[in-house]
């Protein structure tokens, strides 16, 4: 059996010293130019790969960040996922992803968590009790919340202006001749459900106009079944605005199926601007989350946070403004 390559080994081979080699593969390390490329060399001529885990005990940076995410059905989160692992990696980080099973993060998880000696936590659409945040809190453990927020946390946050985005959402239903709308909500006790309504109701009540609303929970079933009320109500709906785009999808399958023309007969509108919302089966009309701008700002956030943690006692919220996406499901009734 081939016996593992060390960095003694390299060491040993170039006739330097373990903690010279160490040093070439610590981001952050100073090493010259020329010793860098003599031990790189070295190392791909003998099969060495560096030990992260090894590593971290030595140098009390493991480099890994947790991100914790509930929705994994919603397309939006992993792609969120993918563009994360992307740029962290471009800034020499790893991502311990954690699933959470009920959308409210564990104690089994938090273990998980501290058991890979994670540097900073990203939480997107997860709930964290007060305990697990003070707990947090006294490990000096950094933590960002992306696409959302709570009110008096103790950690960082950042997200697309939900109120800004149902406020416009609400103005250009009005614009393009709609009086008779309709709001399906995801997950009421989340701040991106309640701000895009809050929005949306801001605008119509500018206006004079009311709305009815359903509950769809932020996925695709639950706003089929949501639709299906809506529509065969006695109500005189002529649009309906989804929290989120999967429920979007969900409303335009369940217009579809009772014979209900979009945008002819009812116009929908939905929030994130997903992948499947440019599919010319849907051609769904939204409102873009900035989720490039989103994440740059959440991983600056985290990581000043790790680096210089004495300078960051302030919490700050970030609220990113989008921007509407035009396709085909809202029809102008002037």
């Amino acid at each position: 059996m081939q016996k593992n390559v060390t960095a003694s080994d390299v060491a040993r081979a170039l006739g330097m010293s373990q903690s010279t080699v160490s040093r070439v593969f610590t981001p952050g390390a100073s090493v010259s130019a020329k010793t860098r490329k003599k031990v790189l060399e070295a190392a791909q001529q003998m099969g060495y790969r560096p030990n992260a885990i090894a590593r971290s005990l030595i140098t009390k940076k493991s480099n890994m960040i947790g991100i914790v995410m509930g929705d994994v059905k919603n397309p939006f989160y992993p792609n969120v996922l993918s563009m994360f692992s992307r740029e962290l990696g471009k800034k020499g980080y790893h991502l311990l992803f954690v699933n959470t099973k009920n959308n409210q993060i564990s104690d089994d998880e938090i273990f998980q968590l501290c058991e890979y000696n994670v540097e900073g936590i990203i939480i997107t659409d997860a709930l964290l009790t007060s305990s697990l945040a003070s707990y947090f809190k006294d490990k000096q453990i950094p933590i960002v919340m992306f696409n959302r927020y709570e009110q008096n946390s103790l950690f960082h946050a950042v997200s697309c202006d939900n109120i800004d985005g149902g406020y416009q959402i609400g103005k250009y239903l009005l614009t393009k001749g709609h009086r008779h709308l309709a709001f399906i909500s995801g997950n009421p006790n989340t701040s991106t459900s309640h701000d895009r309504k809050k929005g949306f109701q801001e605008a119509l009540q500018e206006s004079g106009y009311t709305y009815t609303t359903e509950y769809g929970d932020y996925t695709y079933e639950g706003s089929y079944q949501a639709t299906l009320r809506l529509l065969k109500s006695a109500l005189p709906l002529d649009a309906i605005f989804c929290a989120n785009d999967i429920m979007a999808l969900g409303a335009i399958d369940a217009a579809k199926e009772i014979g209900v023309r979009i945008p002819e007969d009812v116009s929908i509108i939905g929030f994130d601007d997903i992948d499947l919302a440019a599919w010319s089966a849907y051609s769904l009309t939204t409102w873009k989350q900035p989720v490039n701008k989103m994440i740059a700002a959440t991983i600056e956030l985290l990581l000043k946070h790790i680096e210089k943690p004495e300078q960051n006692n302030l919490i700050i919220y970030k609220s990113i403004k989008g921007s509407l996406v035009e396709r085909k499901t809202v029809m102008d009734r002037h």
